[in-house]
This record gives structure tokens, sequence and C-alpha cells, in this order.
């Protein structure tokens, strides 16, 4: 006994599904190049997500749009111009059909306002000047007497896990070379270099307590550990 022939029409039902995965799958390399000369795709927005210090002007400065732009068009170069703006982390943007560009922005944040020529000028935890202008925006951070790198790392961190503490404090300096007092917006915090974040937080209790007591505070010392030593008026 012999095999028999596949049939003529079970091989033109092969061929068509194999045109029809291939088409399919190569969707993502010609439907933009296609999709970016029709005019309903054109940009006409931009949303900015994410921006605390940066003016949208910077960013669409940064952007370059025309308005033969299409929400098709590679959005890499686009990222790439506004990631390089001093003040920008990170910048990410992602396409909302039919015509607007989103820009998600993570800013470089700033941690201390330090003292120049004609004012002031805010720096990261690097010590970086960003291109923030004091006198233009409001910015509610502490006063360092200059870029102290361990001062600077102490902000970062405070501002990330202890924002309640870090928003409170209106000035920081050295005191010799291991201690730090904090001038908050009611009185000052002695402690050691080193401290960490979570220390810092024990004033909260403390406060709590002698405001029952109708008590007004002086100065709270956190040098010795484990204890917080009330100093009242």
């Amino acid at each position: 006994m012999t095999d028999e022939a596949p049939r003529p029409r079970r091989w033109w039902r092969v061929a068509a599904l194999v045109a029809v995965i291939a088409i399919v799958a190569s969707i993502p390399w010609w439907a933009p190049a296609l999709l970016s000369r029709m005019a309903f795709f054109r940009v006409r927005k931009v949303e900015i997500e994410g921006a605390r210090y940066l003016a949208p002007d910077e960013v669409l400065g940064r952007l370059s749009l025309d308005t033969t732009m299409s929400v098709w068009d590679d959005l890499e170069p686009l990222a790439a111009r506004v990631s390089g703006h001093p003040q920008v982390l990170e910048a990410r943007i992602e396409r909302r059909l039919p015509g607007t560009l989103v820009i998600h922005i993570d800013e470089n944040l700033p941690v201390a306002l330090v003292p120049a020529a004609g004012g002031f000028v805010a720096i990261d935890a690097a010590g970086r000047t960003l291109p923030i202008d004091p006198s233009r925006t409001l910015v509610d951070l502490p006063i360092v007497p200059r870029a102290d790198s361990a001062l600077l790392a102490m902000l970062a961190m405070l501002r990330a896990s202890e924002p309640r503490v870090f928003d409170r404090i209106s000035e920081v300096r050295r005191v010799g070379t291991s201690e730090v007092l904090f001038l908050l917006t009611s009185y000052p915090v002695r402690a050691m270099l080193d401290v960490s974040p979570g220390r810092l937080a024990d004033i909260f209790p403390v406060e709590e307590d002698l405001a029952r007591r109708n008590a007004r505070i002086a100065e709270l010392d956190l040098r010795y550990r484990d204890q917080v030593i009330a100093r009242v008026q």
C-alpha cells in the first residue's frame, strides 16, 4: 500500500497560515512607519508628570517638537534630550493615542541651600549646583554653610525616609568635627554626625510628652545613646 500524496488544498492552507503569521510578526517594524505618515497621529499635546522644580517650558524647549512630529516617531532621542538637563535624573516618554506625548520626569532633587554671591544656590546630595533660582521658585530647604558631603548625605537620607523631620529643618551645621546642630523651626537639636533618620524622629514623642506638661522646649540633645535630653524654658 502506498501513501497518499498531500492534497494541494492543504498546502495552500499551510502557506496562507505562514503568510498571516509573518505579517503579524512584522507589524512592529512596518506599522509605525506607515502610521507616522497619517495626520491623525500628529503630536498635538504634551503632558509633563513628575516635574516639581523644572519649568514646563524648559522641557518643551528640550523636546524641540515641530508640526510634523508623530506619536509613532522614535521617542528615544526625545527622552535623551530631556534627560540631558542637569535637573533631570531620568526621563521616560509614552504615547497616548491619538496625539499626546506624556513625559515622565524623575528630578535630581535638591537637599540644601548654600550661600553664594548674591543669594543662595540649591545643591543636590553630591554637592552639585542645580539650575534652580530660589528667587523665582519656592524652595523650602535647609541652609548649610558649605557643600559638606557628610551633611548632604545625611539630609538626602532624611528627606527620603523622614520627610516630616526634614521639612522642619531651617539650618544645619557642624559643631566641631563629629557633632551636628539642627536648627528646627521652633528649637535646636544636637546630634552626632552619624545620626540616623530614625533617631532624629525620636523628637516627636518627646515633643508630645512635653506638650502635655505645658513645657516649652529650649533644646533637644540626641548625642547620648538611647536618650533624648530635653532642656526646657
